[in-house]
């Protein structure tokens, strides 16, 4: 298969090849295998390229999900497959490798992906951009002067340049979204307890991090749902299960919808013109589309928030890292960990026990509030980041002096609308629904109601067939 024709189609339009016997898994693992060769000294998106677990994989035969023979990606934190590195963006986790597949990388399995490398991410997942010292700058694939966000940014380029339909992604502050609205792509964050954490976690980061993946297409989202949606053995709590598939939602009208919408932070930290413009520009065409608009937005207690939040994070990246220098007999320290990373370890340590339940607590009260405040309107549209996608280096991790307090503040400041969701439990989406002068993608956050999927996927099939972005292509693409 020539790398044109497999550019043209999403999952599940490989899949119905497959299925139709006019290409086979291993053409298409091929195809993919060269597309990542071509490009990935352009994009440096991909880490760990796994050609003959792939073939191997395929010779034993691959399972009869609807992604039957479709090349995929895993990023490489939290989600792991079997002997496969899982390196954390770290050189604290350096060499890690895990014996066994996460319940979620068994159940893409069964879905019939075919798993041909790994993605990058930031140093253990925490920053919006995707540039960790131990593997050098992930490029975007429109602008390669530019993240791709963070911190499933890996991912996110590979995807929007066409190496692979969709990819693995998580998402504990943003890090799905971001990513998608900076390379042009689906960002699904699904609800709290959707998507199977075991069997190593219980909730991820406390249950602000959900996992899950980019795509380009609507319809491969929500068919990737179906696939790997459900409680798993032994698990915490899971989220009620929809009424019908995922897929037939999506494929059904969303009815006339109130929908609130912001142009604003609630932190108050200033917002591209661009991205604004783009607000009003959905706006009008949700109105088209005969929905009620109102310009509303949850009120909450921003300082307590931001405090939760950095109190959140930084317990468990202390935790995170002190658990993987203990499987691999090393020291977190400034040798193996990038200088705002080492300060959010630091403060992690000091942290009470007291000061995390009281974290927690203020993010109930946050639930609460937002939980009141979606009894009035059906989603929440907002821009997914506060400007476009920012140049190399400018989201430094690595930066001496930064205290756990300031990095935290630099991270939201650039993305000050996707933790609510995290923080909430809340599904959202990013959709591409606009471009700026230089071509640079801008992303559209949706959130909704807990548990409630399937009315954004209803809505995100609207807006993808009002508004398509099938045939937009960055510079960078196969």
């Amino acid at each position: 298969m020539k790398l044109s024709e497999y550019a043209n189609y999403d999952g599940l339009g490989l899949a119905k090849l497959v299925q139709q016997g006019e290409v086979t898994p291993n053409e298409l693992k091929e195809t993919a295998i060269e597309a990542i060769k071509q490009l990935n000294p352009k994009l440096n998106s991909v880490i760990t390229v796994l050609s003959d677990q792939a073939g191997k994989e395929i010779e034993k035969g691959l399972p009869d999900g609807p992604f039957k023979g479709v090349p995929f990606l895993i990023k490489e934190i939290v989600l792991h497959a079997a002997d496969v590195p899982l390196n954390y963006g770290s050189r604290l986790a350096k060499g890690l490798v895990l014996p066994h597949d996460t319940e979620l990388m068994s159940r893409f399995r069964k879905a019939g992906l075919v798993t041909i490398g790994t993605t990058p991410t930031p140093e253990f997942g925490y920053n919006a951009t995707t540039e960790a010292v131990i593997h050098g700058p992930t490029k975007n694939p429109w602008n390669t002067a530019r993240s791709p966000g963070g911190s499933s940014g890996g991912s996110a380029a590979s995807v929007a340049a066409g190496i692979v339909p969709l990819a693995h992604a998580n998402d504990g502050g943003g890090s799905v979204r971001i990513p998608a609205s900076c390379c042009g792509l689906v960002g699904l964050k699904p609800t709290r307890g959707r998507v199977p954490t075991g069997p190593d976690y219980g909730e991820i980061l406390n249950g602000i991090a959900v996992e899950f993946a980019v795509t380009r297409s609507v319809r491969d989202a929500s068919a990737l749902l179906d696939q790997v949606a459900g409680p798993d053995t032994g698990c915490y709590g899971w989220a009620e299960p929809p009424k019908i598939s995922f897929a037939q939602a999506a494929s059904l009208p969303p009815g006339k919808l109130r929908i609130a919408w912001m142009d604003k932070a609630l932190t108050g930290v200033s917002i591209d013109r661009e991205c604004v413009d783009a607000v009003h520009n959905t706006v009008k065409l949700c109105e088209d589309l005969g929905h009620e608009m109102v310009e509303a937005a949850p009120e909450i207690d921003i300082e307590a928030h931001s405090l939760a939040t950095l109190r959140i994070w930084s317990a468990n990246l202390a935790n995170m890292m002190d658990g993987v220098g203990t499987l691999l007999g090393r020291t977190p320290s400034e040798e193996n960990l990038e200088a705002a990373s080492l300060a959010c370890y630091h403060f992690g340590k000091s942290l009470t026990a007291t000061e995390l339940l009281q974290a927690l607590d203020i993010y109930t009260l946050v639930s609460r509030s937002v939980g009141v405040f979606f009894e009035n309107y059906d989603v929440l549209l907002s821009p997914t980041t506060a400007q476009l996608p920012l140049p190399l280096g400018e989201l430094n991790q690595n930066a001496s002096g930064l205290s756990a307090q300031e990095w935290t503040e630099q991270i939201f400041t650039y993305a000050p609308f996707t933790n609510l969701f995290n923080t909430t439990g809340l599904p959202a989406i990013s959709l591409p629904l606009s471009w700026n002068k230089e071509g640079l993608p801008i992303g559209m956050q949706f959130g909704g109601r807990y548990a409630d999927e399937a009315t954004l996927l209803k809505l995100s099939s609207q807006l993808e067939e009002a508004c398509p972005w099938k045939d937009k292509r960055p510079s960078v693409h196969i």
